[in-house]
């Protein structure tokens, strides 16, 4: 039975979790926003420790590829690639949005709805895609400022669509409108679970040595406004 740790990083909340051929058995999640670096080795560790499975019996390390947050995604590419060199095992990437819209499917179960999750990118802007209920890409995968009407192309449509993700809660108040509804359901490694399987059966395994995240942005950087001495 094919065991996989996943670790999603990509957004605010880290969490890491274990399964075993496509079936969740374990996740453990921050209880803090923004805490990556500092809990995440602790994460996996509490679920080793619980599943009673050690790291040398893993089959493979399943990596949230983002979108999401460029440090975050740093610290879950780093621990995912050490785990992976140290061990000789494989590194498999599950791309952040879609992990997303599998676990919008699972929630709601609408085989005719379209799937819109979003990872807050600052201000009004989100990362962002629409997919249907098989997972079929039907916007790519985006940087987008969310205004009114962004997505009335798919709301005419005439299927219902739904948004989701730590982007959304800013974006109700000018998506809002018949055709559309929101639900909750925060990025997890949890999501991950069967996506990870799949692409593992599959053989879609990265290059440890020269993989990197999908940032779709450079990192926000602000920089001082102090003045040096000789300047």
């Amino acid at each position: 039975m094919t065991r996989i740790l996943l670790i999603e990083s990509a957004t605010a909340v880290c969490s890491v979790a274990l399964s075993e051929g496509g079936r969740l058995v374990c996740l453990q999640e921050a209880a803090l926003p923004n805490v990556h670096a500092e809990v995440m080795t602790r994460l996996i560790e509490r679920c080793m420790v619980e599943t009673g499975v050690s790291l040398p019996s893993l089959d493979a390390v399943a990596l949230s590829s983002g979108p999401g947050s460029y440090t975050a995604l740093r610290v879950g590419a780093a621990t995912a690639k050490g785990i992976c060199y140290a061990l000789g095992k494989p590194l498999v990437k599950v791309e952040t949005l879609q992990a997303m819209a599998w676990g919008m499917v699972e929630k709601t179960g609408e085989k005719d709805a379209l799937y819109c999750p979003m990872v807050d990118a600052r201000r009004m802007e989100v990362y962002t895609a629409i997919y249907d209920a098989g997972l079929t890409l039907r916007l790519p995968v985006q940087a987008l400022v969310v205004e009114e009407g962004s997505f009335d192309k798919w709301i005419q449509a005439g299927r219902t669509l739904i948004f989701a993700g730590d982007g959304s809660s800013k974006c109700t108040s000018i998506l809002s409108k018949e055709g559309t509804r929101f639900i909750d359901i925060p990025m997890s490694a949890g999501n991950m679970a069967t996506l990870a399987a799949t692409a593992f059966e599959d053989g879609k395994f990265e290059d440890v040595a020269y993989f990197s995240p999908t940032y779709l942005k450079p990192p926000n950087i602000t920089q001082t406004k102090k003045k040096w001495w000789g300047n």
